[in-house]
């Protein structure tokens, strides 16, 4: 086919040096086994060390080894160290060839900061798997956006990890970065329509506040016509929600989605007043597409389930409200 690209059995796209790629032209991380190295870097806030212990025994627990050194504990002031160390920590990662994966020691504040420090081309060439959420969306939408790189809506050490089965669904996170299988559908307790319909389209997104305060920076969340759209976000009050939404729709990304999945949204109801849920179905009332609210990723009230991002996926709003992982997220070898 045109540029030496070939379809394999399965759909995918294989490139001539033998790099799969997802049928949007995404390039896949390679699949993680058990005794894999995983870096723990902390781009964003620091942490307290007796979570970070906890959440790194849990990484062990699951058949991985967790590397990292005492530069992951700098502090200044609200940032973990110096914006260039913490970039230069993820760029040593993906030269590293014993290091399999990234991982996020926490969210917080401050991977905005790492963004012109990290260089694309060699984000391409590692193929890692980055997981990560909440502030950590600024590079997973860096990754997705402007590398093409498929990455993972998922865990931090320090937090979700350190809180143990109480924190994050061990399942999903596993078989998203281990198994060359699509996830499949995706359904949880308290997951709804709000608008009905069908979809399907690549899985982009993240933490709403992130994803807002890219437009007009050259890193901003800019997604391809027909994405499906994952919004997470905590503590931000009905009126924020509207008011960020409504950017996104002036600024035309809610037109290009077929279709959007948000996720619980904690702490973002007024104790007297407008609901999150509400505010979103009162935004959202003239989209036209399926609107699912409640899937436990990201900030959640339970254990956090992981999505892979820059993957085809499919909404469905009836019988039962899933979000349908219909691609593998990651390549054997």
């Amino acid at each position: 086919t045109e540029n030496g690209k070939r379809k394999t059995e399965n759909g995918e796209r294989k490139t001539e040096n033998g790099k799969r790629r997802t049928e949007n032209g995404m390039l896949k991380p390679r699949a993680l086994t058990r005794g894999d190295r995983i870096a723990v870097v902390a781009p964003a806030s620091p942490f307290r060390r007796e979570d970070f212990a906890r959440g790194a025994d849990e990484l062990e627990r699951l058949g991985f080894r967790p590397v990292f050194d005492e530069r992951v504990f700098d502090r200044r002031g609200y940032l973990a160290g110096e914006a260039t160390a913490r970039a230069e920590a993820i760029a040593a990662a993906w030269r590293d060839e014993g290091i399999a994966a990234v991982m996020m020691a926490r969210g917080g504040y401050g991977s905005v900061q790492v963004l012109p420090y990290l260089p694309v081309e060699q984000a391409r060439r590692a193929r890692k798997a980055f997981i990560g959420y909440s502030d950590l969306t600024s590079i997973l939408s860096f990754l997705t956006i402007q590398c093409g790189v498929v990455c993972f809506h998922g865990p931090s050490v320090a937090g979700c990890l350190g809180r143990g089965e109480a924190g994050y669904d061990a399942d999903s996170l596993v078989r998203a970065v281990t198994c060359a299988e699509p996830l499949g559908a995706v359904r949880a307790r308290g997951l709804e329509a709000l608008t009905a319909g069908e979809a399907r389209g690549v899985l982009l997104g993240g933490t709403l506040t992130q994803l807002v305060a890219s437009l007009g920076t050259p890193f901003a969340f800019d997604p391809p016509v027909g994405h499906v759209l994952l919004i997470d976000e905590v503590n931000e009050r009905p009126y924020r929600l509207d008011r960020m939404l409504t950017q996104l729709a002036l600024a035309g990304i809610l037109g290009r989605a077929s279709a959007i999945v948000f996720g619980e949204l904690p702490a973002c109801d007024e104790p007297s007043g407008p609901t999150a849920r509400a505010t979103v179905a009162d935004v959202l009332r003239d989209f036209r597409g399926p609107v699912l609210f409640g899937l436990p990723t990201g900030h959640t009230a339970g254990p956090a389930i992981t999505v892979p991002l820059g993957v085809r996926a499919r909404v469905v709003a009836e019988p039962e409200p899933a979000l349908i992982i219909e691609e593998a997220a990651v390549e054997q070898g």
